[in-house]
This record gives structure tokens, sequence and C-alpha cells, in this order.
């Protein structure tokens, strides 16, 4: 004759109980651990001083932060690599610049024109079709 085991069954757990439950076990949890440690006492707070009046100097001396704008356009070939001499040139005379900074300088340049100087100056440039170049 075969006999049964029998297995101590274990109570169902509700969903409402499901809460209680896990608290329950986080606090048996909690016990098998050891005592909790002491909260630590706050350090104490040392008086400050009054704070020292700061020198006007070093605030004028301060350099104002610029807001950058970034910009994508189009531009022939040939006046790229216009932009590549241009950068050559720079480096050999001891002052290596990018790209950005010499389209910079010669929007400095354009802006010291007169009206008529610089519609003389745009003239030369060829119009080109906006947006990206399409796939080769």
């Amino acid at each position: 004759m075969a006999t049964a085991r029998k297995t101590a069954a274990k109570p169902a757990v509700t969903p409402a109980a499901a809460p209680a439950a896990k608290k329950a076990a986080v606090k048996k949890a909690a016990v098998k651990r050891g005592p909790a440690k002491p909260a630590s006492a706050p350090k104490p707070v040392a008086a400050k001083a009054a704070p020292a009046p700061k020198p006007a100097a070093p605030e004028a001396a301060k350099p104002v932060k610029l807001k950058l704008v970034r910009d994508g356009f189009t531009i022939p070939a040939s006046e790229y690599a216009v932009l590549g001499e241009l950068k050559q040139r720079a480096l050999a005379a001891g002052h290596p610049a990018k790209k950005s900074e010499l389209l910079r300088a010669g929007i400095k340049l354009l802006a010291a024109l007169s009206d008529k100087t610089l519609l003389a100056a745009l003239a030369q440039v060829p119009a080109v079709k906006t947006g990206r170049p399409g796939k080769k």
C-alpha cells in the first residue's frame, strides 16, 4: 500500500491582503538582520562669518559669453576649396584657423564695405540652388 504524504497547505493570499503580506515579510527580514544602526546625529553648523566684499574689478574683466547659432549652407566645390587654401595660408603665417573663423572674418570684412562695394561683390557671386545637394 502506498501512503500519501501530507504537505502543509499554504494559506491563499488575496490581492487585497498582498501589501500586508509584503510588509510582514519585510519586517521578518529586518528582524533577522539584527538591530538597525542609530541615526547619526546632525553635524553642528559652524557660524559663518559675513562674506568679504568682492572687488568690482573681476566682474568687469569677466568676458561676456556669446550666444552661438548653428547653421548649414550649400557652397560650390570650387569655393569650398578656397577655404582649404585660406586655411593653409593662415597656417603658414603662423595662425591656424578654422573654416568658421575664416567665414566670420569674411563677414566682418563685408560688413565694413560701403553699399556700392558690397553690391559689386555680391554681383560676382553666382546664385546657388538652396538645399542639400542631390545624391551622386
